[in-house]
């Protein structure tokens, strides 16, 4: 059966045992890193899984269980089991399927987003031989003295999410990455740092060479920090750190946080919050992003939006249940 099947015999099940309404949601991936430190192989991690999730609602209550077994045989138990935990919750009034999810025939279609790489899986020895590039490059850098490792890694993983509303879709995407940690100076003037690089596709990722050169030079480029003169200077922020301040903006606008009321950006929407000119695109459609993604974990087609425009938040981030809190739609 394929994953989509066995989500909808899932479903089938939880709603002969008493549930309204079900959605449920398989995740099957596989993943294989090569760890090298100073020429040596320190470790190979392979790892292979699969979780199933389902989520049921009864009138106005509300119950999730999951499962690493995929067992179709043990399907009924578990829903069954659902539907009890379910039972016997308090009500939840903003509980229940996404209003705003696809409904069957309309599914949007992941595939031009281009998350999945045709490439065959890659072995122990290319991951290997990328690893010990990089270390070696990060080694050469005049100055680097030590090195913390490096490792490459390959994966491939499938979410399967359906609903009893009739949403059925898969997503599929690979991903690659390399890294790689030196360290420069001696004793207790000792600096590291590191670079990486991810991507989705193969042909996307970075050589081995510039990312072990590059976490090299930033481990030289720390050592002997000297402290400035207190001055009103413009701060120019690593893209590091900017995505870190992009994290944040992120976890403050949640519509979790906003109808609990504990966001410091609560009681700002429309407000001027980052300086005139600034202005924070999301965009889940993005061909070959990283975080890329047709629909959300509801169901609901995701969409291309601004949060910050010209330094003013313009919208929240809601799931279903935030939204109605909140007298809102599901932004995806």
């Amino acid at each position: 059966m394929s994953h989509l099947d066995l989500l909808q015999d899932l479903i089938g099940r939880a709603r002969a045992a008493g549930a309204d309404a079900a959605d449920a949601v398989l995740v099957a991936g596989r993943h294989l890193a090569v760890q090298r430190r100073l020429g040596a192989t320190e470790h190979v991690e392979r790892s292979e899984g699969q979780d199933l999730g389902l989520r049921v609602f009864v009138g106005a209550k509300a119950a999730v269980v999951s499962s690493t077994t995929i067992d179709p045989s043990g399907f009924a138990v578990l829903a069954e089991r659902a539907v009890a935990m379910a039972r016997v919750v308090p009500d939840d009034p903003y509980a229940g399927l996404a209003e705003t999810a696809a409904t069957a025939g309309a599914v949007p279609d992941p595939g031009p987003l281009n998350l999945l790489d045709d490439t065959e899986e890659l072995g122990v020895e290319h991951l290997t031989a990328r690893a010990a590039a990089a270390e070696d490059a990060a080694l050469a850098v005049p100055g680097v003295t030590n090195s913390e490792g490096a490792s490459a890694g390959f994966g491939r993983s499938e979410v399967a999410l359906a609903t009893s509303a009739g949403f059925a879709g898969t997503i599929a995407r690979t991903s690659f990455s390399i890294s790689a940690t030196a360290l420069a100076g001696t004793g207790t003037a000792m600096q590291r740092d590191y670079d990486y690089h991810s991507t989705l596709h193969l042909a996307d990722l970075d050589a081995p060479e510039p990312i072990g050169r590059s976490a090299g030079e930033r481990a030289i480029t720390r050592l002997n920090p000297t402290r400035p003169k207190t001055a009103r200077l413009p701060v120019v922020y690593d893209p590091r750190v900017a995505g870190g301040l992009l994290g944040h903006l992120a976890n403050a606008i949640n519509g979790a946080s906003i109808a609990r009321g504990t966001s410091f950006l609560k009681d700002r929407l429309g407000q001027r919050v980052f300086a005139p000119g600034i202005v924070v695109h999301d965009d889940p459609l993005r061909r070959r992003g990283l975080r890329s993604k047709a629909w959300d974990g509801e169901g609901t087609p995701t969409q291309a939006r601004l949060l910050v425009d010209d330094g003013v938040l313009t919208t929240w981030l809601l799931d279903s249940r935030s939204a109605r809190q909140l007298g809102l739609r599901s932004t995806g």
